[in-house]
């Protein structure tokens, strides 16, 4: 089987990159929407406009960071990405 050039290989690094950050800004997107959403309707449900709004959408922020870090970490120490050097 033919080895892959390195130009390739950077090339395919790249958008797996890519699609990997895509999909954790998707990620956080939704986390924050679900939140502010919730809030949205539990101040409807409770009559408590906008007190639960701004703490479920500042919750839904804090449990986008906390997914997007831990992802992050686990993935920069998978033996199968991060960066490899092959000088």
């Amino acid at each position: 089987m033919p080895q892959p050039t390195k130009r390739k290989t950077q090339y395919t690094r790249s958008l797996n990159n890519y699609a990997r950050y895509s999909g954790m800004a998707f990620e956080m997107f939704f986390i924050i929407a679900a939140g502010a959403f919730g809030g949205v309707k539990l101040d409807e449900w409770l009559h408590t406009k906008p007190i639960l709004t701004l703490v479920c959408s500042l919750l839904g922020v804090a449990i986008a960071f906390y997914v997007v870090i831990k992802d992050t970490l686990r993935t920069n120490h998978h033996p199968d990405h991060g960066e490899k050097n092959t000088d």
